[in-house]
């Protein structure tokens, strides 16, 4: 007999393939045995058609293609044998899936079957259906599935309700079909059978509340008294597992529990008693118990509000942590996570065993230990669990610690009682692990140095000590070296010395010395060698005896091969052996860095380039300059990462915070200035696009005898005029008007809209609000339509006098925005007064875009910060 006929039988196939030595021997058998399988096909051979199949489920097994057999298993099944059918309906769930569109064909024929008489065949279809049952299917035979719900034997029913299961997820809609065949099913006495009700059940609660209602009102005493017989059922043989009657039954019926219990209190009332028995009496000693416990605290927990139970529950999972089986403790951790929610002080209590939970050697359980940790922390215990922590970190794993300081840091910042403690907690973590630390911890540490000025001199000393004790750690000598730099006069000098901190005597030479060591260091990477370059130039300014010494180490970088110390090396020496009189100005010490700030920088909900300091504030005219006690912001919500940060020197540089294309126009010197009044007003420093006039006042004839005083001159469109005369200017004698020399229009008169200029268009209110009114009066030039004239009015609506006023505007990068200077910052009350301000806008997609405006106005009343912003849409659309 050939090896491969169809009549070769499975375990001769399976002997075959056995005895292959390679893969290729093996796919050779394969390729030849399918081939006798396809041949047999084709002749429709019917007496090996069962055994031909059992061969391709084999073949499938070992993962070769057997599509081709598929069409088989439908014959089969239709065949009325139930050897036949057996191995069809076996065949059909492991060779086919829901998705192959063959399997409509089968529909009709399971359809028959779970009609037949036999019960045995009916088992198969139902099986069959239960595993790979499409949505339409479901549809079609969900009636012969609930009718087989009341069969009469035990296992129909039970593979019946399993079948339910899969109908109810695929179509949802079908779930209250079955709500009461399922309730009925609680009543078995089989526990197979009642068993695979209870998991209908659970699943008709999650897809129906019609179901959850129902099971509530009518189900929930009956399983309470089920659950109570299962706790207290002598023993049984054929249902005891390590002395406990059935576990899966009861950890089924606490999930069940469960879901009735949530957000119900009568069902929680009727419940309590029996999760409080169960949660007594289980024996935690074997792994059955042990997951009968767990479903009773997560039932528990999700009942309504029992102080008693839940306290129970919580010392439940508290011997848990305990046991020595490592998935018992990661599943209680877990639970515990979740009760903290509920009641966190129950779970504080057992704050010393999720702590050794910590030091666990598992890396599952020590990151589940430290979250949890993590979330236990408040203002209380903070000081014994940080230094807990910071304990073990000492001893951690490498691979631990990046996880464990990222914590500990977060919980020192978070919590923080005080800022001297919180900068010895960070120099303990930086001195135990600082390379594993993350650029943002150091720069918190730095800016709450900067911001605790009694506590400069001691921060410096004692990074100085732990530089000495852990040299090695990269970002605590960054930190080291920025504050020595900073403040190395009061290390040198003791000054700033606390009561309880140990006297220190440093030398001048000492703390070169640090910063040398550190320099040289190649260990350290580009960023500690630059802060190291800069702390030495400091030096040299704060230690004068030693500034020949910081040049000497210096020059020695001039010819590095890193471009960044190649140029500092050489600007720096310049600094020092050229500019010794400008050298103190420009390494003077840092201003305060705002915490607020940093910390929205790090939230990632304040923009890099706003400031929220509340320093003093600046008389500045609107529109020129802002203020710090009003933080400017990005009003159109546009990135501000590619903004310039402000300068600091000078205070009267106004750099483009808005995030939209400005031209910074720089201001001239001395009499090239207007002035008003004695007063130094800044002239158009925000000019969005305005054609840059290179002409000198020089050019300018001013005479009282040839131009009418009672028009305004533009003298930016007569000089552009290839053809105009020389422009005079005369005044009145006493009005002394600010020529505006970019518009040409007096700064302290409204803007005229006189005859010939184009159409007049109506004001518009702008924005208002309960104590402040802006209207916008609008004109055009004829000559220039790109062009909208505004005269911004602003009315205090209030009884309170405002002061401080500033005004600020910002508009798409399709327009361009000039502010003038306002008429004043003081707004009288009772809408007794206004200040005039105007603006300019040129659009640059005319009769494209409308305009649009997102304003902020920052004022003061009663010495109180106030902000308002709004957005202007309400444009006139001829504009």
């Amino acid at each position: 007999m050939n090896p491969f006929s169809s009549g070769t039988r499975l375990r001769d196939m399976i002997r075959a393939i056995r005895a292959s030595k390679t893969a290729a021997e093996e796919r050779a058998v394969v390729r030849k045995e399918c081939a006798a399988i396809r041949a047999a096909i084709s002749d429709n051979d019917h007496d090996y058609r069962h055994r031909n199949l059992a061969k391709l489920m084999f073949i499938h097994m070992l993962g070769y293609p057997t599509h081709f057999g598929q069409m088989e298993c439908l014959k089969l099944i239709a065949s009325p044998g139930f050897p036949e059918k057996r191995i069809g309906y076996l065949g059909l769930m492991l060779l086919l899936d829901e998705r192959q569109e063959v399997l409509m064909l089968v529909t009709n024929s399971i359809k028959q079957d779970l009609n037949h008489t036999n019960q045995y065949i009916v088992g198969l279809a139902l099986c069959a259906l239960g595993n790979i049952g499409s949505a339409e299917m479901a549809r079609d035979l969900a009636p012969e599935v609930e009718r087989l719900l009341k069969f009469r034997d035990p296992n129909i029913r039970k593979k019946a309700a399993l079948c339910s299961t899969r109908i109810i997820k695929k179509v949802p809609d079908l779930a209250e079909n079955f709500i009461h065949a399922a309730a009925s099913l609680l009543s078995e006495k089989h526990h197979g059978v009642l068993i695979t009700g209870v998991q209908l059940c659970i699943d008709l609660c999650k897809i129906s509340t019609e179901a959850l209602e129902h099971f509530r009102k009518k189900c929930t005493d009956g399983l309470v008294k089920l659950m109570r017989d299962l706790a207290n059922s002598p023993y049984a043989p054929e249902y005891d597992i390590s002395g406990i009657t059935d576990p899966f039954l009861q950890i089924r019926l606490l999930r069940l529990l469960h879901s009735l219990g949530k957000d119900d209190a009568d069902a929680s009332d009727a419940m309590n008693d029996i999760l409080a028995q169960v949660a007594t009496k289980t024996e935690s000693n074997k792994n059955a118990g042990n997951a009968i416990l767990y479903e009773c605290v997560a039932a528990i927990m999700s009942v309504e509000d029992n102080g008693g139970l839940r306290v129970l529950a919580i010392n439940i999972l508290g011997r848990f942590l305990s046991n020595r089986d490592n998935n018992i403790r990661y599943v209680a951790l877990n639970m515990l996570m979740k009760a903290l929610a509920v009641d966190s002080q129950a779970v504080q209590r057992h704050r010393t065993t999720i702590l050794e939970c910590v030091k666990d050697s598992d890396p599952s359980i020590r990151k589940r230990a430290v979250e949890l940790v993590y979330l236990l922390v408040n203002e209380s215990n903070v000081k014994p669990m940080t230094k807990e922590l910071i304990e073990y970190l000492e001893a951690s794993d490498p691979e631990f610690r990046g996880d464990l300081t990222a914590k500990i840091c977060s919980i020192v910042e978070k919590f923080s009682p005080e800022k001297i403690w919180y900068i010895d907690q960070m120099l303990k973590v930086l001195s135990e692990a600082g390379n594993d630390v993350k650029d943002e911890v150091w720069h918190s540490l730095i800016v709450v140095i900067t911001n605790a000025s009694n506590l400069h001199g001691y921060a410096v000393r004692s990074l100085y000590r732990a530089v000495q004790a852990a040299g090695e750690q990269e970002t605590l000598v960054r930190v080291a070296i920025w504050c020595i730099g900073e403040y190395g006069d009061m290390l040198v000098n003791n000054a700033g010395r606390l009561d309880s901190e140990e006297p220190l005597t440093v030398t001048e030479s000492d703390a070169v010395n640090v910063v040398e060591t550190s320099f040289k260091s190649h260990t350290f990477d580009l960023t500690t060698r630059a802060m190291c370059l800069i702390a030495l130039l400091k030096l040299s300014s704060r230690f004068p005896s030693c500034s020949q010494r910081v040049n000497d180490i210096i020059v020695q970088y001039k010819g590095s091969f890193v471009l960044e110390l190649q140029q500092r090396a050489i600007e720096f020496n310049s600094i020092i052996a050229r500019h010794q009189y400008i050298r103190p100005s420009l390494v003077e010490r840092m201003p305060v860095l705002d915490e607020a700030t940093h910390s929205g920088r790090k939230a990632g909900s304040v923009p890099a380039a706003v400031s929220t300091s509340q320093g003093v504030s600046v008389n500045l005219p609107n529109g020129v300059s802002k203020p710090s006690a009003a933080p400017l912001v990005d009003l159109l919500d546009l990135s501000s990462d590619d903004v310039p940060a402000p300068s600091s020197s000078g205070g009267d540089f106004l750099q483009d915070l808005l995030g939209v294309d400005l031209v910074p126009v720089s201001s001239q010197s001395g009499s090239n200035q207007a002035q008003m009044s004695g007063t130094n007003v800044l002239l158009d420093l925000l000019s969005i696009g305005t054609p840059s006039a290179s002409s000198s006042p020089s050019t300018i004839q001013v005479s009282p005898s040839n131009v009418d005083t009672k028009s305004p001159v533009n003298l930016l469109d007569r000089l552009s005029s290839p053809s105009a005369p020389s422009v005079q200017v005369s005044t009145t004698a006493g009005s002394s008007p600010m020529l505006d020399l970019l518009n040409g229009f007096p700064s302290s008169s409204p803007i005229a809209v006189t005859e010939g200029n184009g159409p007049a268009y109506p004001s518009i209110v702008a924005f208002e609000s309960s104590s402040l009114k802006l209207t916008f009066n609008f004109s055009k030039q004829p000559e220039n339509p790109q062009t909208t004239l505004i005269e911004a009015s602003f009315t205090n609506k209030s009884g309170e006098v405002l002061t401080n006023f500033i005004f600020q505007a910002a508009v798409p990068k399709f327009l361009q925005l000039h502010l003038d200077p306002a008429s004043g910052n003081i707004l009288p009350a009772n809408s007794s007064g206004s200040i005039m301000q105007k603006l300019k806008l040129t659009n640059s997609q005319h009769g494209k875009k409308s305009l649009v405006m997102r304003i902020r106005i920052a004022y003061k009343v009663n010495n109180k910060d106030v902000l308002e912003e709004g957005q202007v849409n309400n444009f006139p659309r001829d504009l």
